[in-house]
């Protein structure tokens, strides 16, 4: 995951801070020297990582931290709001147009996902009620209309085409105009990329942006390729003078030096992140959340955002009403499995739970065991799932076979379903579990 490698060596610089009941400036010196080299080595700019440290350094030779009680947590504090300043201090989000339609113009170079990017965004924004539009302006790669039509058609949002023209600017005229006609009010334009920044690519850019006045142009950075997506952005913003960044593939092995340098270089914030390969892995950029999660602080406002997104209120006040009268069947252990995958990958979610990512490292969560115990659930007849104690050895071989499991898992989803039953019987066993229990909405 994005990130690890710095948290990890900071995680070192900082413990053995702790070792010292008080710190001299010397001891200060030494940690700002690990922090330094964990910086440069995730691929954050020198100039970035120059300034950062200076900034750092003086507020931790202060009286503040070096007379404290505490000294190494008043450092980490300090570290957490040096790294929240530099990747922005506050989230920025998409202007919206006073007179629809919103127009996002999405650019960047080639393979930075800026398609894909496109219909995340869409969808993100169809979940609020809004009515996007894809307008595929991408008329030299082979094939980039045909994925945008999938991608618009995997997230149920319209794509706007001219089959065979070869003019992008045209096409990006016409699709807002498409908008405007049929009540489309945000826009994603899907512009052509390169393999490197040239002339010709950012010309044909420059006209879009004049032909069609965007809201907002929107630059897709891949963050797996560190100092080079700075320099990216820095070239763009100085041609384009774009709003804000789209930072891609967050979720892959790599160092995080780009979501470290890129507001600090171009001045412009990082809006959105892409967390994974799925259409709904996407999500607003906080820099105070993500200065928490690169210091192992976890992040449980965003793990509370994606909880809230994926709870159904309706389904939540029946699972409630069951569990006070202890009637937990296997449909809802389903439907609870369901909702949790609707939250994003699993690792991703531990890493927000504070101290969870720590405790937990070298784990690995096998999301594949939570699909298999799907197949095993939907295996069974509805009175099976209703009342398990029915199953019995003949039935655990039929539906070992429908699921294409083995019988031991079919043993093991009923062992794991049986403890959790107890468990709830003995939190409804008395006053003070029900409040226990209604505190987490149960």
């Amino acid at each position: 995951m994005a990130f690890e490698g710095l948290s990890d060596k900071l995680a070192r610089a900082f413990k053995n801070l702790k070792r010292h009941g008080r710190l001299s400036e010397s001891d200060v010196k030494t940690a700002m020297r690990e922090i330094k080299l964990a910086l440069l080595e995730a691929d954050v700019s020198y100039k970035v990582v120059k300034e950062f440290i200076n900034r750092v350094s003086a507020r931790c030779v202060g009286s503040e931290v070096l007379e404290s009680l505490t000294p190494s947590q008043q450092v980490i504090k300090i570290v957490n709001e040096e790294l929240t300043a530099i990747m922005g201090a506050q989230a920025s989000k998409i202007r919206i147009a006073s007179a629809p339609p919103t127009v996002v113009m999405m650019v960047g170079l080639q393979g930075t996902g800026k398609t894909t990017q496109c219909g995340k965004l869409a969808l993100y924004f169809k979940k609020q009620n809004k009515r996007p539009l894809l307008v595929a302006c991408d008329v030299y790669r082979p094939a980039a209309v045909s994925q945008l039509s999938i991608v618009g058609e995997s997230v149920g949002v319209p794509v706007f085409n001219i089959d065979g023209e070869k003019d992008a600017v045209k096409i990006a005229k016409l699709g807002v105009e498409h908008a405007k006609k049929h009540g489309n009010d945000m826009v994603f334009i899907d512009t052509a990329g390169r393999l490197h920044i040239d002339d010709e690519l950012m010309d044909e850019l420059l006209r879009i942006k004049k032909a069609i006045n965007p809201t907002e142009i929107m630059l897709a950075v891949d963050a797996m390729t560190g100092q080079d997506a700075v320099n990216v952005a820095e070239k763009f913003n100085e041609l384009l003078d774009i709003d804000g960044v789209m930072l891609t593939k967050l979720d892959g092995d790599t160092r995080g030096g780009a979501a470290l340098s890129v507001k600090h270089i171009t001045g412009k914030p990082i809006k959105f992140a892409g967390i994974g390969e799925k259409m709904e892995d996407i999500e607003p950029f906080y820099p105070d959340r993500m200065a928490s999660r690169i210091l192992g602080m976890g992040d449980v406002l965003t793990l509370i955002d994606k909880a809230q997104a994926a709870f159904d209120e309706k389904q939540a006040a029946e699972l409630e009403q069951k569990l006070r009268k202890n009637r937990f069947t296997l449909s809802d252990y389903l439907t609870q499995m369901r909702q949790l995958k609707q939250m994003g990958p699993l690792e991703n979610l531990v890493g927000m739970i504070p101290g969870a990512g720590k405790a937990l490292k070298g784990a690995t969560v096998d999301e594949k065991a939570m699909a298999h115990f799907e197949a095993i659930i939907l295996s069974m007849t509805p009175a099976e799932r209703e009342d398990p104690s029915v199953i019995n050895a003949s039935r655990r071989r039929r539906i070992a076979a429908g699921s294409g499991r083995s019988v031991e898992e079919v043993n093991r989803l009923l062992r794991q379903f049986e403890q959790m039953n107890k468990l709830f019987k003995q939190l409804n066993s008395n006053k003070k579990n029900k409040s226990f229990l209604r505190g987490f909405g149960i």
